[in-house]
Order: structure tokens, then C-alpha cells, then sequence
């Protein structure tokens, strides 16, 4: 290896529940990783101590925010290539601040492209994007009940949504997610740079500390593992596709190692038609799965929210040779192990007390 190849590669929120899975499967594979994180999150300083435990010199963590450019650019001189996935995930913070969200995802996000397009004009960059992008989507017209979930009436719809869909930025969440998606996509085409754009749907794994406001199939397990009570925004029927963390971080792997395929596009990445899930089937599954009764209240929707969302995967196994590997009751299991035996103790002794 080359000592230009032996450069790290710079995972932003690497201490989050997406990245650090990269960042472990990096250095799993014999990668440098340089992590840079806020550490401002729940759970991120726990991950960040299991990131070390594991691979101890073969991670660096720097503690630093995306909005300061100081350190971005020290630490993208530095890198062979960029994962960029630190942000704010919440589209109720969002709501509640827009000038913060805006400032950690938009402008976050361009003083990263700004850093690789002055300092470090080669190194791929990747982009976590969301499918918020696309707004609602669809309208209560378009949309069917069948049984407890929502199903599209146009059958052109059955494999999912496209790259092709228009975009429809919805909540200041989707606005600034949006804003840091087209322009790295523009950076591609404009500066030449080798971006990619990945709109992610419903990622969930282990290491995922998972709360009402982001990371709701982790929240739903982990409230029936401490016998919470669950909100659900909106009748419970919407529909998403669940992909296994473990799968989302083959295909930004992908990505990476086949650059040369991938610069300048745009991906959708989600478990497909294969794992789609409404809210309530899902509450169902972790019924029979922890043999616990989840009680749940409902709300109103929140801004944004979407019916029906599921992701057509063709481009990125076309493109990528890329596709889900973890069926649903799999991840689940996974996903419930690794939540028990990191909260399951403590919620069994609040239950005792």
C-alpha cells in the first residue's frame, strides 16, 4: 500500500449510530479512520469508547463541529476521502431552531465541500442524505388502507421510489438536508469534484440510541424493553422500508471503492419493497419478538411526514452490484439483542424498585 493510500478516510459524525458502524468496518478491514465529531448527541461518547476498545490507534478521534471550517479543513487535508454524515436528525429540532439546524446541515455541509474542493480536490466525497427530500410525496388521494398499512394507488409505485421523484423540500429539516444535498451534487458537476449523494430511508442496527424524534425503530424496541408507552405522530399506518445498519454500511463501502462508477450521482438507499413496515406491524413484530405489549397513544402528524415511503433500490444494484442482505426479522433480532443487553438490565431493575 502506498503511503498516499494509507491516509485515513475522514468520517464526520463518526461517533454516531451510522458512523461509527462505518468507522468500525473501516478499520475492520485494515483503513486508518479519522473521526470528527461534536460528541453532542446521547450515546455518541459511549460509541465513541466502543470505537477506541475496538481498534484503539487505528481510530482517531478529533472533537470539533462541521459549523467551525478551522479543523474541517485540518482535517480533510489529511484524508484520502470523506464520509460526511455529521448533522441534526430532527425534524422537531428543526422546527424548534431552524438558524441551528440550517447552520449544522447546510452550511456544515459546505464548509466540507469548501475544505476538499481548496485543500483536497481528490478525495471522494459522501453525503448522508435523507428521503425527506422528497417532501410528502404523496397526497391522501394517491394512497389506499390495506389492512393496518397504507399501500400507493399507482402501481408504478410497487418497487419504490426512484431517484427520478421531483424533490419537495418539507420542514426546515428537508430544507437544509436538501440545501447540503444539491450541493453536492453540484459540486460534482461544477468543480469536478467526486461526490456522491446517498438519501437514506429508515437505518437501524445496533448502536443505535434511538429517541422519539429519530431513530424510531430503535425507540419502539427500547420503549417495549422498559415497558414505556409510545407516541405515535399520525394514525401508525404509514409505511417505511427498514434497512439494516450492517447494509447501509456495505453500500457506502461500495461507493467508496468503486468512486469511479459512483462520482456524480445520486442513490437512494433502503431495505425496498422487501422490508417495508407500517408503524403498527412493527409494534406487532416487537410483540411477538420481546413477548411484551407495547402501549401507545396517538398525535398529530408532524411536519413533513410522510404516508407511504419505500425505496427503490435498482440504481445502487445496477450501479453498485448492491443489495439488501438482512431481511427484517433478522435485524430486528439483532437490533433487540444488542438494546437488551445494553438497557435490558437497568429496565428490570427500574421495574424491581
Amino acid at each position: 500500500m502506498s503511503e498516499q493510500d494509507n491516509r485515513p478516510v475522514l468520517v464526520t459524525g463518526g461517533c454516531g449510530f451510522i458512523g461509527c458502524n462505518l468507522a468500525d468496518r473501516l478499520a475492520e478491514r485494515g483503513d486508518r479512520v479519522l473521526v470528527l465529531d461534536n460528541l453532542a448527541r446521547a450515546g455518541v461518547r459511549e460509541n465513541a469508547q466502543w470505537l477506541k476498545s475496538r481498534h484503539g490507534d487505528r481510530v482517531a478521534i478529533t472533537v470539533a463541529d462541521i459549523r467551525d471550517p478551522i479543523p474541517v479543513i485540518d482535517a480533510v487535508r489529511e484524508a484520502r476521502a470523506v464520509l460526511h454524515l455529521a448533522a441534526q436528525v430532527a425534524v422537531t429540532d428543526s422546527v424548534s431552531d431552524p438558524s441551528a439546524d440550517f447552520e449544522i446541515n447546510a452550511r456544515g455541509t459546505l464548509n466540507v465541500l469548501e475544505a476538499v474542493r481548496l485543500h483536497n480536490a481528490s478525495a471522494p466525497v459522501i453525503f448522508a442524505s435523507t428521503n425527506k427530500v422528497y417532501g410528502r410525496l404523496i397526497e391522501d388521494s394517491e394512497i389506499a388502507l390495506a389492512g393496518r398499512r397504507y399501500t400507493p394507488v399507482n402501481d408504478l409505485l410497487a418497487g419504490g421510489i426512484s431517484e427520478n421523484a421531483p424533490l419537495d423540500f418539507y420542514s426546515p429539516y428537508g430544507c437544509s438536508k436538501g440545501t447540503a444535498d444539491q450541493y453536492v451534487h453540484d459540486y460534482a458537476r461544477v468543480f469536478g469534484l467526486q461526490t456522491v449523494v446517498v438519501r437514506m430511508s429508515c437505518i437501524y442496527g445496533p448502536r443505535q440510541f434511538g429517541t422519539e424524534d429519530q431513530g424510531w425503530i430503535a425507540h419502539f424496541l427500547l420503549s417495549a424493553i422498559r415497558g414505556n408507552p409510545l407516541t405515535i405522530y399520525g394514525d401508525g399506518k404509514q409505511v417505511r422500508d427498514a434497512l439494516h445498519v450492517s447494509d447501509a454500511v456495505s453500500a457506502w463501502l461500495a461507493a467508496l471503492d468503486h468512486i469511479a462508477l459512483a462520482r456524480g450521482r445520486v442513490f437512494n438507499l433502503g431495505g425496498g419493497p422487501g422490508n417495508a413496515v407500517s408503524l403498527l406491524e412493527l409494534i406487532d413484530r416487537i410483540t411477538e419478538l420481546t413477548g411484551r405489549k407495547v402501549s401507545y397513544r396517538f398525535a398529530d402528524w408532524r411536519p413533513g411526514d410522510q404516508p407511504w415511503y419505500v425505496t427503490d433500490t435498482r440504481a445502487l444494484a445496477t450501479a453498485l452490484g448492491w443489495t439488501p442482505q438482512m431481511p427484517l426479522a433478522d435485524g430486528l433480532r439483532s437490533l433487540h439483542t444488542w438494546l437488551d443487553g445494553r438497557f435490558g438490565s437497568q429496565a428490570r431493575s427500574e421495574a424491581l424498585a
